[in-house]
């Protein structure tokens, strides 16, 4: 199976998959269920990063779970969804963002594969921690369809599951953050140590606390993504089974993960 979706808040399931099959599939670090299916005769993996019915906090998603699951199965691409506020007065409501960097200001999470902790120490190289042949090919997507898209952006992530303050909001401007969530660290940091070519979609829901008269509410954030939902869909599958997408290098700095044994 060489492809695979994450869906993030509002993406609970794979509605655009033909002949769906559910399996569950054991980590060192939890089980994971995964719906398998098809799409333009592709075989696509679809996980849902927050469980269905929104029931696991971002700081308590299992990352290395997730992200272990899909190399199992054979993995080579994946795109993820999230949901993002925006702290850049440029990247509007309803726009799609291709980030291509990050600022980590979790606090909790364990980060990777390799702690030293009954694995090697392993030092990954993120200077591009996103799949750039895997972006291209969904910027292409995205301007084919006419979405309002950004292809380039900086993702900067906060531990959740509160939202951020005006005064977190203003910092990450501040150091070159454009887009806000808590769910894309460490996940995109795991898949380059699994060598897994990794993007995300990022879609904005909101102006940033002190952007905006109004407070934040998931509700609202929800209904912005059910709104985009098709075209979420779209960008995601189709930049995935594109006949452009390029070899790259992703998977250079990869090392074999704990506990799996790779065909």
């Amino acid at each position: 199976m060489r492809y695979a979706i994450i869906g993030g808040t509002g993406v609970y399931d794979p509605g655009f998959l033909q002949s769906v099959q559910e399996i569950e599939v054991k980590t060192p670090y939890g089980d994971v269920r995964i719906a398998a299916g098809t799409y333009q005769e592709k075989e696509i993996a679809f996980v849902s990063r927050h469980g269905k019915g929104h029931s696991v906090a971002p700081h308590k998603v299992n990352y290395r779970a997730i992200v272990w699951s899909l190399k199992s199965l054979g993995v080579q691409y994946a795109v993820a969804t999230n949901a993002v506020g925006s702290c850049n007065p440029n990247f509007r409501v309803g726009d799609f963002v291709l980030v291509d960097q990050f600022i980590d200001l979790t606090k909790s999470r364990p980060a990777t594969f390799f702690d030293g902790e009954g694995t090697p120490v392993v030092h990954t190289d993120v200077t591009n921690p996103y799949c750039p042949a895997l972006r291209q090919a969904l910027l292409s997507q995205g301007l084919q369809m006419g979405v309002p898209i950004h292809r380039h952006g900086c993702y900067v992530c906060f531990e959740g599951p509160r939202y951020e303050t005006a005064a977190e909001v203003r910092l990450a401007a501040a150091l070159g953050g454009d887009v806000l969530g808590m769910t894309g660290v460490p996940e995109v940091v795991l898949a380059r140590e699994a060598g897994i070519c990794y993007a995300s979609v990022c879609i904005v829901t909101n102006m940033g606390a002190g952007m905006s008269e109004t407070a934040l509410s998931h509700i609202d954030v929800s209904q912005v993504v059910k709104e985009r939902m098709g075209y979420v869909r779209r960008l995601a599958v189709d930049a995935l089974v594109s006949s452009a997408l390029a070899m790259c290098r992703c998977g250079e700095s990869s090392a074999a993960l704990p506990g799996l044994q790779e065909a």
